[in-house]
Parts: structure tokens; sequence; C-alpha cells
């Protein structure tokens, strides 16, 4: 039985909004392609959906000497369902910095409505240097692929000065490991990329449905391809700020932590909850954060994760990651009862090492190429402090120092500055309170896009919007502006549910 909320929510959005018309062609147009699709496509490895198709497309390793070494980009596809309805590619564009987006369609083909499977072939890719494209690792220590050092919570007492030795060594190790490939690294270049792999699909335009980090490629990649893009979704969006970039990303943990913790602790506090930690929603925060300093001071061992212990900063992590998705809370729940003593620590689980050095070295090579970092050990001191006192959730972590504080080259080219000039044909999806991506910093990406877009707001938690957490009315408006182009005459918000 459908939720009746839901469906009339849906049903209203549909019904109240005004919209405009993109600067593009209609609906009912044929296929935008200019050429032909030069791509030699094959069957897909692995578990990919058997509709999947994978080729490569070859781009040059240094866009300043296109005629140089040429690197390859992992490609595929699943096309369109009704080719007599097609309008184009519908180009998804993973998150990351490092995600790989290669058997993204594969996923999407199960969620996304068949208005929109019939009208677009779905395309991944694996960005450079991820993946099946051709990849780069750093070579870091077994030690140092902790999600407790990739991401830098300081020591129990609120020391950086682990954070920094650890910074500093994984900056000289990929910057000794990583090759020209690492080096070749940034969002300018993926966007880059991006217009290659259209041209090598023979389309004239392309729409794109970033998520994560990859609404900050799509926007990118809108600003310096205008007359190229068609419809462009950005969900779950990134802080535009060119002067910070991805500082101003791990520093939005802070307040998307501190936005987004309610949830949890409404729903582990719910009755009937099997893993309930408390009795009402206020007493879940003091909970969190006393056991968190009680594993500062005596960590508990757990044999097979990394590090192999159980202490504050692996359960923040775990909480943090666990805010993504309220799928994620009993995960969450459980590994506190266990801090607790109240139940066995669950068997660690960790992407193979491989897959790990693969996704670090394309994020930090992002991270560290796209924008250069402060690296003054006195004023990352200070300011960790005062994060501490501020968002004890995070813990100082969001503003601590990264290996681009060390990182040896300085950015071959300054961040795109993303602008309002082109076609009005953006539209963004944001949840109000997710971790990762906060409502703050898409409303800088908003104000940044201008009259170019529009922006749909869900009154839910977590990360990813569309096709992800269940609203209805947030899905139907981006649904139609996929099938038809209309977009709302203005923002709009819709309520939960």
């Amino acid at each position: 039985m459908p939720n009746i909320n839901r469906t009339l929510a849906a049903a209203t959005a549909a019904a109240a909004l005004a919209v405009t018309a993109l600067v593009a062609q209609p609906a009912a147009a044929g296929p935008e392609t200019a050429g032909r699709d030069r791509l030699a496509w094959t069957s897909c490895q692995g578990g990919a959906d058997p509709r999947q198709q994978c080729a490569t497309v070859s781009v040059p390793l240094d866009y300043a000497h296109p005629e140089g070494e040429r690197i390859t980009l992992a490609v595929s596809r699943i096309a369109s369902a009704k080719p007599g309805q097609r309008r184009g590619v519908l180009l998804t564009v993973p998150g990351g910095p490092g995600g790989s987006g290669v058997d993204v369609p594969s996923s999407a083909v199960k969620r996304l409505p068949q208005s929109v499977l019939d009208r677009y072939d779905l395309v991944g890719f694996d960005p450079r240097g991820v993946g099946r494209s051709t990849p780069v690792s750093c070579g870091l220590e077994h030690d140092d692929l902790a999600m407790v050092k990739l991401r830098p919570w300081p020591a129990a007492d609120g020391s950086v000065d682990g954070n920094l030795a650890t910074a500093r060594r994984v900056a000289e190790t990929c910057a000794r490991n990583g090759g020209p490939v690492l080096r070749s690294i940034s969002t300018r270049n993926e966007a880059r990329d991006i217009d290659r792999i259209r041209e090598a699909l023979g389309e004239r335009r392309l729409s794109a449905w970033g998520t994560s980090y990859g609404t900050y490629v799509g926007a990118v990649y809108a600003t310096l391809f205008p007359g190229r893009t068609d419809r462009i979704v950005l969900d779950s969006n990134d802080d535009p700020d060119p002067a910070r970039v991805g500082r101003g990303w791990l520093a939005a943990f802070g307040q998307g932590a501190e936005d987004r913790f309610p949830d949890f602790a409404r729903w582990a506090s719910a009755p009937g909850n099997p893993d309930r930690l408390a009795d009402t929603p206020e007493e879940v925060r003091p909970l969190f954060l006393d056991l968190a300093a009680r594993l500062d001071a005596v960590p508990l061992p757990w044999p097979g994760a990394n590090p192999a212990e159980l202490n504050g900063n692996v359960l923040r992590e775990t909480m943090l990651e666990s805010l993504y998705a309220d799928a994620k809370f009993p995960g969450l729940a459980r590994l506190v009862l266990a801090g607790l003593g109240r139940r066995p620590l669950p068997a660690p689980v960790a992407p193979p090492e491989q897959v790990l050095q693969n996704t670090i070295a394309v994020s930090v090579g992002t991270l560290c190429n796209d924008v250069s970092w402060p690296a003054d050990p006195a004023a990352l001191a200070e300011d960790v402090a005062a994060e501490r006192a501020a968002r004890p959730l995070t813990a100082g972590m969001p503003v601590n120092a990264m290996p681009c504080a060390f990182w040896p080259f300085a950015p071959a080219e300054p961040p795109v500055r993303v602008t309002d000039r082109g076609p009005a044909n953006v539209l963004l999806a944001q949840n109000l309170r997710d971790p990762a991506t906060p409502y703050r910093g898409a409303l800088r990406l908003r104000a940044a896009l201008g009259e170019r877009a529009r922006m749909v707001t869900v009154d839910s938690g977590g990360h990813d919007v569309y096709v992800a957490n269940g609203n209805a009315c947030g899905d139907a408006v981006v649904t139609d502006f996929l099938v038809t182009g209309r977009r709302p005459a203005a923002d709009t918000f819709c309520p939960a549910g």
C-alpha cells in the first residue's frame, strides 16, 4: 500500500509548482548528437548489470600538452530503454573525491523511474586515477590506511602533533610513489575529461547527475563548458568557495554532524527499538560523548580492525560515517552498546587494501592539487582547540592538518570560480540535515550559480537525495526536470515523508 502522505506531497508539488523552460531543446525533439559514438563497447567484467557495456576513452595526461602522453578513462553505459524516446546521455558523476563510478549505471537503473530510463543512456565513469581508469597508488603503510588517520582526529588530549606527523608522512609518500598521474589529478582536469567523454560519445550536449563531490565537479563543468550542458542535477552539494575548496568541505563535517546527530538520537531512544540506547533523545548525546571519552582513556581490544582497538576516535569516526543514512544507525548503536559492555564487538569490516590505496591517492591528489592549504602548527592547534569546544561530536577533526599542508607541489592552476554565466539548466537537490555536505554549503553553491539554478530542499537527514531517501516530493521535482526540462519557478521546499 503506498504511503498516503508521500503520494499527496508529490501530487501537491506537481500541481503547485509553476515552471520555467530551460534553454534547451524540448523533450519531444530527437537525439542531440553531433557525430557518431566512437567508442568500442564490450561486455563489462565483474558483477555489473548484464545490460551495462564498458569502453575506454583516451585523454591527455596534461591538457597543456594535448599531443603528449595519454591515459585512459573507464566508461560504462546502459542504453535508453526506449530508443525512440531517447533524449541523450545522463552522465553520473561520482563523489569522493576518489569514488568509482563505472558501475553506477548498474545500481542507478534499479532506482531511477522508468520515465528517466526511457529517455537517457545512463553513463558512468571512473575519474582519472580511479579504479579501472589508469590507476594511482601512494603505497602507504597499513597503519596509515586507518580512517582515524585519514581523517585527522586529534589525540585524546587535543594534541595535533601526531596528525602533523601523519600528514607529512602521507604527503611525502604520495609525492614519491604517485607519479605523473597523481600530479595531474584535479577537479578542473576531471571537468575536461568529462568533456572528452562527451565528445567520444558523439553528443553535442550532455545531462549529468552529480552527487556529493560530484556536485562540485558538475558545477565546474557547467562553468567551463556551459554551452555543452543539457540538464544538470547536483545532489548533496559542496560549498564551491574557491579560496578553500577541500578545506571547506572538511570543515563542514563539524556543522554537518551537529545538524544530523539529533536524528540518530531520536531513533536511538525510540520505544521498541532493539538497539535502544536511552529513554529520551536528550540522553543520547551525553551518553555518546561520555563513552568516547572513556574509550580515549581505556580502549577496548578489537582484533582484525585498523587500528586493532575501539578507541574514542574510532567511535567518533563510526558515528560520522553512520550519519550518512538511517540504515547505518543500528551499526552505530550496536558499537556503542559494545563499548558499554552490553554487546560483543562486531567483526571488523574494511575495503580491500588495494582499493583503499587507490581511493586515498586520488582523494589526496584532488584535495592538494586543487588549492594550497595552511601549515602553521600553532594556528592549527588553536583552530582545533576552538573547534573541539564548539562542536565536541567531531572533536576538532574538521579543521585539523591534512597531507596538503605538506604537499610539495603548488597547484598547477587556480580553482575554478563557479559563476552564474550560462544557460538556466541546473537543479540542486539538498537534504536539510546532511552530515557531509551541510545545507549552508548548498546555499553557497546556489548563490554562486544565481539564476542558472533552482534548489529543491528536502526536510530529511542523511547524504544523497534523489531516489535515495524515499521523499516522493523531492523525487518528483527532480524526475520532472530530467524528463521534461521544467524547473520550479522558485526554490522549493519538500516536507518530510
